[in-house]
């Protein structure tokens, strides 16, 4: 192997089957196609020399070994980049890499237009009853259709939690294509940003007490951690639903618990949950007024394309000295820069 070669490892996750044939294809990088179920001492014989690291975004998909930890970090002293194969990167301790001047990135927007599809389909079959009816269609008869009269979209206010790459595809087709009038709380991006999105800004209050439907899609952190618990669905109104395509946990689910048992609002779409998948028995599974999902809303076979291509894309950059597109970590790009100096011989490109 060339002194010059840059190492790269991806567990084999069928997430985002084409990553390795587009990782092989690039030029002086080694790919490792790795098995979580291989012995861990062949693993780390590969994963110890490797450069880079091709890793799921699904937090509950990762053994705790695998994740990119400090502890993971410290025993490969190589590694320069993580590579999350979606918008999110839950696995990934950010803190730790920067520390390490280990870069992370992330492929935000290569789903979003199948996440946003999915929210808004999520927002259709819940105002018009359709698991209710099709339920009921497969075990019954002698129901009267009026049972599942539903709502029509259409003038309706759609409230957007986060107007990033997903939330402003759900305020298109929203807007242009149902006729909605579209409300969103996004306080990291500017008033041009909104116009632009064609959505009215609000505060994360106002948001609450005027949508009919409120769609979560801003990131999982501290911050949003419980973003949504007993107090904010205290504000929706009794007609509102709620869908979360986000992330488990932005959205507390005890309290969504709560909300559906008291009819504090009129129904979920929830895909994403804080253990995935969810136990058969959790409590939120028992309503009918409730659409769960397996964290599915991204997986499409476009998406799944743009993910593997786009990880393969960042990490032939990263990897050949150039500055990344969807960087997670700008503050790591020094001390980076320093340590690739020392692996191959040239700066990277500032």
């Amino acid at each position: 192997m060339a002194d010059n070669a840059r190492r790269v490892f991806w567990f084999n996750d069928n997430k985002t089957p084409n990553v390795y044939d587009a990782l092989s294809k690039i030029d002086t990088l080694v790919s490792n196609k790795l098995e979580f179920d291989s012995p861990e001492d062949e693993n780390w014989q590969i994963i110890e020399r490797c450069h880079g690291y091709c890793i799921t975004s699904a937090r509950d998909e990762v053994p705790d070994h695998y994740k990119g930890t400090g502890q993971l970090l410290d025993r490969c002293k190589d590694m320069l980049v993580i590579s999350t194969s979606g918008a999110g990167y839950d696995p990934v301790d950010v803190a730790a890499c920067t520390e390490r001047g280990v870069l992370v990135v992330n492929q935000t927007g290569a789903n979003a237009e199948a996440v946003a599809e999915h929210a808004v389909g999520m927002m259709l079959s819940l105002t018009k009853n359709i698991p209710q009816t099709d339920k009921s269609l497969r075990t019954e008869r002698g129901v009267d259709r009026e049972t599942f009269k539903g709502w029509n979209a259409e003038g309706k206010t759609v409230g957007i939690i986060g107007l990033g790459n997903t939330g402003r595809r759900v305020a298109r087709i929203c807007g242009l294509g149902l006729n909605m009038r579209v409300i969103a709380y996004d306080p990291y991006i500017s008033d041009q940003d909104f116009k632009e999105r064609a959505a009215i800004k609000t505060d994360l209050e106002e948001l609450l007490a005027q949508a009919d439907f409120v769609s979560i899609h801003c990131p999982y952190n501290e911050e949003t951690k419980d973003l949504i618990d007993r107090a904010e669905l205290a504000l929706m109104q009794p007609s509102a639903f709620l869908v979360n395509c986000s992330r488990g946990g932005i959205a507390n689910e005890d309290a969504m618990v709560e909300a559906l048992e008291d009819k504090q609002i009129r129904g979920i779409g929830l895909d994403v949950w804080v253990v995935e998948p969810p136990a058969m028995d959790h409590p939120l599974l028992q309503f009918d007024n409730l659409i769960a999902t397996y964290h599915t809303a991204g997986v499409t076979v476009e998406s799944r394309t743009n993910m593997s291509t786009w990880n393969a894309e960042q990490m032939g950059q990263v990897l050949h000295g150039k500055r990344p597109a969807r960087l997670i970590n700008p503050e790591a790009w020094d001390k980076f820069c320093e340590r690739y100096e020392v692996l191959f011989g040239d700066r990277p490109e500032d």
